[in-house]
């Protein structure tokens, strides 16, 4: 699928929590071709400081051809993002990489962790509008309220099923986002998608794995080019044949393909 290099003007700047921001550009072309799962690259400053772009998962595709992005201000470069204003403009490479692919079973669960949230939501859009009948179950988990409060009422917007559970309890399950699919029972019967901290991916793969329920998961490492140039997103492959480069082979793989450690 063909990637694109894009001026992308700054249409909307939403601040949903502490330190957490969606921005909405303006890249139609980019919008026009991504598939839930896959990413851009941005280029957070117009100059050489922070010189390489950032990875974002595509958050949602807007109805009049905008691309989201969801984010959390950590680093530098991320900070520089949150800083920029409506009608700037941003350098945008995508889409990028290899999306989810359509679930094996009627019952679909989505396990997202902090800023992981953001290719899922995506994702629901494009399950919902496909006329399947299915059942679409969002367990969702971040530190605090106010880190998920916002992105799980989109989620329930949707008109999905949702439970919450935040590190301090101060939203839904005190603890962490996993202990929810206990809940699920030990039919095999869920597809089940996770994006979010890879110690949170492992245990849902595991128990996946364990019960015989299909389950993909999204990626996220660091990248320097997005295009397989650098191979610096490397992870082990569980075939055994060396290693899975998470920005052209990913960032979604079935869980029983990656070597988790």
């Amino acid at each position: 699928m063909a990637a694109y290099q894009k001026t992308a003007t700054v249409s909307r700047r939403e601040t949903l929590g502490e330190d957490i921001f969606r921005l909405t550009l303006q890249a139609p072309e980019i919008a026009r071709h991504a598939q839930p799962g896959q990413f851009v690259m941005v280029k957070t400053v117009a100059g050489s400081d922070p010189l390489l772009r950032r990875p974002f998962s595509i958050h949602q595709i807007t109805d009049d051809d905008q691309v989201q992005i969801l984010f959390k201000a950590l680093g530098k470069g991320t900070r520089l993002l949150a800083g920029v204003a409506v009608g700037q403009s941003l350098d945008v490479v995508g889409p990028l990489g290899r999306g989810f692919s359509p679930p094996a079973t009627s019952h679909v669960c989505l396990v997202g962790g902090g800023m992981g949230i953001a290719p899922l939501f995506f994702w629901a859009s494009h399950l919902l509008r496909s006329g399947r009948p299915m059942e679409i179950l969002a367990l969702l988990g971040a530190r605090t309220r106010e880190e998920l409060a916002s992105l799980a009422s989109d989620m329930a917007q949707l008109g999905l099923s949702v439970r919450s559970a935040t590190d301090d309890g101060s939203l839904g399950h005190h603890g962490l986002v996993v202990d929810l699919l206990a809940d699920l029972g030990p039919e095999p019967g869920w597809s089940v998608y996770a994006c979010g901290p890879y110690p949170m991916m492992h245990a849902v793969a595991r128990q996946c794995m364990a019960s015989g329920r299909p389950c993909q998961v999204s990626l996220e490492t660091m990248m320097a080019c997005g295009l397989a140039a650098c191979l610096g997103c490397a992870v082990p492959s569980k075939a055994g044949a060396g290693y899975l480069h998470v920005c052209k082979e990913g960032p979604v793989f079935a869980a029983e393909d990656v070597a988790w450690p």
